[in-house]
């Protein structure tokens, strides 16, 4: 049924089907977010390895501005994970359906001020809190299906799954002449196919992610979040209905 079928991205139950579920789908949405952000505000905002380097860079420069900036960013991000273990914390100390899903609606939530607001803020010269606002969603998102996948699974830089992709086929380009003590070498085929599909979904959203700002401008955001609401209100459903 849809409605078992949306329970499975963010419900209590959690099995490898739906965290590659949520994982593909919460990587799209970073590629999105990642590229519109880009169009809007100069800068990527779902991975904090540039953002270190600029720190580093503009410390040595003694560039005090870009160096607040850049800070600003990385506590964002930070916080933006900090706030998603809080919630799925304590959403699990009370039995919730809704404790994956309380994250995701608040990243729905995040980005449909981004979308409604933005403009207008960027307008006004704010384009720091426009950049810490996007850092701090995709903080909570990779929190989400970290904690949901048990660390298996992320999905806001590409780095560490090109890393992987490329471990796995080298193992599955190996050529095993002999059996010896230790084994043969064989690549996780199933994992491979994971990954491929994980940064799959990042460069398709990062190619709506932009488009929809260059044909949209900020609301191109807003069709996101209520993606996101959707993946997140079945839950929020049976904790209410449990309540009553």
């Amino acid at each position: 049924m849809p409605i078992d079928y949306l329970r499975s991205y963010t419900g209590l139950q959690r099995t490898d089907i739906s965290n590659r579920r949520l994982g593909r789908s919460l990587a799209f949405v970073a590629g999105a977010v990642n590229a519109g952000g880009f169009f809007a505000v100069g800068q990527y905002t779902s991975h904090m390895s540039g953002v270190v380097s600029a720190l580093a860079d503009n410390l040595a420069l003694g560039d005090t501005a870009l160096l607040w900036a850049g800070l600003a960013s990385l506590i964002a991000f930070f916080c933006g994970a900090a706030t998603s273990a809080v919630l799925i914390n304590w959403g699990r100390r009370r039995e919730a359906h809704s404790r994956y899903a309380l994250p995701l609606l608040l990243e729905a939530a995040l980005l449909m001020v981004f979308g409604l607001l933005g403009a207008r803020v960027a307008q006004l010269g704010h384009i720091e809190a426009i950049v810490a606002l996007l850092c701090f969603i995709m903080g909570l998102q990779n929190a989400i299906i970290t904690k949901a996948s048990r660390a298996e699974i992320r999905t806001t830089h590409v780095t560490g799954l090109v890393t992987d992709i490329g471990i796995e086929l080298g193992k599955l380009c190996y050529w095993n002449r002999s059996h010896t003590a230790t084994g043969s070498v064989t690549a996780d085929r199933p994992k491979l196919a994971l990954l491929a599909s994980l940064l799959a979904m990042f460069l398709v959203g990062g190619v709506a992610g932009a488009f929809g700002y260059k044909y949209l401008g900020f609301i191109a955001s807003v069709p996101l979040a209520l993606a996101l609401l959707l993946l997140a209100i079945v839950p929020l459903l049976d904790d209410v209905r449990a309540a009553r």
